[in-house]
């Protein structure tokens, strides 16, 4: 079975980023996806059952994903669904994964700053510069940090949220 879904989750595992010996970058992570359902006779919102997904990225997504996201974000995943039955050491059960063809933080939850990737322009297994305003010239390297190559010119997380008072963000 292969269709076409979009999920709304969080990401419930560390992202493993490998690149096989074909030089094929991959990424993948469980998504857990819990739907929230209003109770009219008391008003408030109470959590339904759990989906979990196994989503695997590709080549620049593979990439990109390794690089944006972390356990505990809140995100999006586009992709094909893909359930597969499985039979191992007499037992069996069921899978259910997520070939993404697209994947980013879900803005209900909080902002992003968007660094675009430069294809072709970089080092590395199917690597990329980042465009951001914050990074100067990544195809050379030069970078607002001044230590990361080309391929990774991306801005430092405690630089993404910088609040205006000084306090410590809430997440």
């Amino acid at each position: 079975m292969s269709d076409r879904i979009i999920v709304q989750g969080l990401v419930a595992t560390v992202p493993r980023h490998l690149v096989t010996s074909e030089n094929l970058p991959i990424t993948s992570f469980r998504l857990a996806s819990t739907q929230r359902r209003l109770d009219r006779a008391t008003g408030t919102w109470r959590d339904g059952d759990t989906n979990w997904f196994t989503v695997t990225g590709f080549r620049q997504l593979a990439l990109n994903a390794s690089l944006s996201l972390k356990k505990g974000d809140r995100v999006l995943v586009v992709g094909r669904l893909k359930v597969r039955a499985w039979e191992r050491d007499g037992r069996s059960g069921t899978t259910v994964e997520i070939e993404a063809d697209a994947m980013g933080p879900d803005l209900t939850w909080g902002t992003a700053t968007y660094a675009r990737t430069i294809a072709g322009a970089g080092a590395g297994a199917g690597g990329a510069a980042v465009e951001s305003a914050a990074d100067g010239d990544p195809a050379s390297g030069d970078t607002a940090s001044g230590d990361a190559p080309g391929w990774l010119a991306v801005a430092p997380p405690s630089t993404w949220l910088e609040p205006a008072d000084g306090a410590e963000t809430p997440f």
